[in-house]
């Protein structure tokens, strides 16, 4: 789809390798990047392209990732799996920017994906690097979100998907799609850093291709989701772009594909970004607060999608905040759940670790660093009934440890129409 040369580049030591090499990490040890030549493509890339494609409809152009090829892995069309993701909805949230206390919010809601998560944009590219590699099984490990959109994308390029899970530790509604769209599911006693480090292993014994964000490709991918949200603003650059913080693909991923655009020259300047952690999984917070490397940590916390403590793409990551003038914050599972509720209030909805943006925001407008009139924008990475036991266990007060703030309960009522009108004309709280 493009002839601009690209190449794996260590993040560690810049050690450089074939772009299609097989290979996950350098020798060193380091995390690599998949990157184009970007001056051999100044010149050659248009946002007037991006848009006018929104009005074709070939496949290529109505996915909201490869309507931005020439930013992604270069690919024939042939060796492109695609379930048309990405175009998400961004969302005006003048509720949730009061509850904030911002003047505006807009919230970019990658659970509208076709797996429900953000994660589809980033399997797009890694399956259909695997289909041009000739792979015939993939495999990740997952906390649900990975695991789902692998086995979609992985059963409609007809390859074996094999996941690895932590037994417990995911939710239902992730289980669930794993399991239906035909997966090999393996449940491990562990947690996520125990099932990422079992699959590597694995992956490297049987030659199954790996699919985890260590997967310099999956990354490329999930850069679609700040290209097709400025596209979204029209090009124009928010102040802040907020989100959460688990395994760290995904900030790594948009702090790289903004970093390209400004390279280009298509955009001015970069937003600031703002990457929100559960406070009982944040090794990245602590690591960005003491100045240290990150050191893995047990995590545990509500938003499952999120329980991560050794991320593979910290470093990315930091680049990332780091060059964009950003932050790391942390936000507990009271906050994340209280959040929940009140993005679900607002007819928007989305899973646990999604809200960790918005509680993040509230977060830091109330310390001064996000100042009220600021254009901010927020991701939220997975649908609302991802996980729709916290949301149930919450509005009926069963989250052990957590108030239900905003709780709204089911009521019960005994007889017929005239309880019910008894208890419509009461006042209500």
């Amino acid at each position: 789809m493009t002839s601009a040369p690209w190449r794996l580049a260590c993040v560690d030591c810049g050690a450089a390798f074939d772009a299609f090499a097989l290979r996950y990490r350098c020798d060193c040890g380091g995390t690599l990047d998949a990157a184009p030549e970007l001056e051999a493509l100044r010149g050659r890339v248009s946002l007037a392209d991006f848009d006018a494609r929104l009005a074709s409809r070939a496949p290529l152009d109505r996915s909201g990732v490869w309507r931005f090829r020439e930013l992604l892995p270069p690919l024939e069309a042939g060796h492109v799996v695609t379930r048309l993701e990405g175009n998400t909805r961004l969302y005006d949230a003048p509720r949730v920017a009061a509850w904030c206390g911002l003047d505006a919010l807009r919230l970019k809601h990658e659970g509208e994906n076709p797996t429900g998560s953000f994660k589809d944009r980033g399997m797009t590219a890694g399956v259909s690097v695997a289909r041009r590699l000739g792979m015939t099984r993939v495999a990740c490990a997952s906390t649900g979100n990975t695991s789902a959109s692998l086995a979609s994308y992985a059963a409609a390029a007809g390859m074996e998907a094999l996941v690895f899970i932590p037994a417990g530790k995911i939710a239902y509604g992730k289980l669930a799609q794993a399991l239906a769209y035909g997966a090999r599911t393996l449940q491990i006693a562990g947690d996520f850093d125990a099932a990422m480090a079992l699959v590597q292993q694995v992956c490297a014994a049987e030659g199954i291709y790996l699919l985890n964000s260590l997967n310099p490709f999956r990354i490329e991918g999930q850069k679609a989701i700040g290209f097709e949200l400025l596209q979204d603003l029209g090009w124009v650059v928010p102040d802040w772009l907020v989100l959460p913080g688990g395994n760290l693909g995904n900030s790594s991923a948009l702090a790289k594909g903004l970093a390209e655009l400004h390279a280009l020259g298509l955009i001015d300047r970069l937003p600031r970004i703002a990457v929100v952690q559960a406070a009982g999984a944040n090794p990245f917070y602590t690591a960005w607060h003491s100045g240290q490397p990150v050191r893995p940590t047990r995590a545990r916390t509500l938003a499952s999608a999120i329980q991560i403590g050794d991320p593979v793409s910290w470093k990315k990551s930091l680049r990332g905040v780091q060059a964009s003038g950003g932050v790391v914050e942390q936000v507990d599972d009271q906050e994340i759940m209280d959040a929940k509720a009140v993005v679900d209030a607002a007819g928007i909805g989305a899973e646990p670790a999604s809200c960790a943006t918005v509680a993040g925001v509230r977060k830091l407008v109330a310390a001064g660093v996000i100042r009220a009139d600021e254009h901010v924008c927020g991701v939220l990475t997975g649908h609302l009934l991802k996980d729709p036991d916290a949301v149930v266990r919450y509005h009926r007060g069963e989250l052990e440890g957590i108030r239900s703030t905003y709780a709204n309960r089911p009521v019960e009522i005994a007889g017929g129409v005239d309880a019910v009108l008894q208890w419509l004309r009461q006042p209500q709280d």
